[in-house]
């Protein structure tokens, strides 16, 4: 793993694939910068993508083509991985999300931040970047 790591939220794979901004950093950084992305994120940005990209005017297969090779400069995890964690994650979300816990309890796993655009993790114990500032956390 590299130095630095990064959980990804699900809107951020979305972001990646509807504008240029989020997918320019995840490029910039992809070799020196571990990003990790639960396997929960990565469904939930697959199921709601076809209709964002519809919404847009665009070619929903395209959408998730780009949504696969924004994911291949990340690693897959699994609850393999992150389920010891559970109880922990839902107890910090209480109920402003819980459906989200997979992404922090990745976070508590792998001991890194979370990269998402979500305010329901803040708060959580975890540090949170948004995209406007997480080339702080990557730069440094």
């Amino acid at each position: 793993m590299a130095s630095r790591a990064l959980v990804l939220d699900a809107n951020i794979l979305i972001r990646a694939v509807l504008g240029n901004r989020v997918r320019r950093i995840l490029e910039k950084y992809a070799d020196s910068v571990s990003f990790f992305i639960p396997e929960y994120a990565y469904a939930e940005a697959e199921e709601h993508l076809a209709a964002l990209v519809t919404k847009r005017g665009g070619d929903p297969v395209k959408g998730l083509i780009m949504l696969r090779a924004v994911a291949a400069l990340a690693d897959l995890v699994t609850v393999d991985l992150y389920g010891d964690h559970e109880a922990e994650a839902r107890k910090r979300l209480g109920t402003r999300d819980p459906e989200d816990w997979p992404i922090l309890a990745s976070a508590l796993a792998l001991g890194c931040p979370i990269w998402t655009e979500d305010t329901d993790f803040f708060g959580c114990g975890v540090a949170t970047w948004t995209s406007n500032r997480v080339e702080i956390f990557l730069g440094d």
